[in-house]
């Protein structure tokens, strides 16, 4: 059973840095890619960065780019998010995501991944 547990959201002011960390269970990651989301209050959920669990393509949503990086530790089965340069704005729920995959490009649609954590909350103050 496929389980994703995130970790290592809180509050931080403008301008720090946070690593979220996803503890994966249940799979083996060679097909997988993962994917982190965000939904903020009142909005939709969005794609923020992604990776083929092989540790080959990232892609990231536009609003991250030079700020964000993804990565994967497979000894320790975790994916992270490393966020630097955070504005109040990128104030939201975390969510790191799987999807059983076999191409090579990262999948930025929410409706395509089958699995969800629980989420960590990420408060970014001005």
């Amino acid at each position: 059973q496929v389980h994703l547990v995130e970790s290592g959201g809180g509050l931080v002011q403008a301008g720090g840095s946070l690593r979220l960390s996803c503890q994966a269970s249940g799979f083996t990651f060679g097909s997988y890619h993962m994917g982190w989301f965000r939904q903020a209050p009142g909005k939709e959920r969005e794609f923020v960065a992604g990776t083929v669990w092989s540790g080959g393509n990232t892609d990231y949503a536009d609003f991250v780019k030079g700020r964000f990086s993804i990565s994967i530790d497979n000894a320790k089965n975790t994916m992270y998010l490393q966020m630097n340069s955070l504005k109040p704005e990128d104030t939201a729920v975390y969510y790191c995501a799987a999807r059983l995959s076999f191409s090579s490009r990262v999948e930025v649609r929410d409706t395509n991944y089958a699995y969800w954590g629980q989420g960590t909350q990420v408060t970014v103050s001005s």
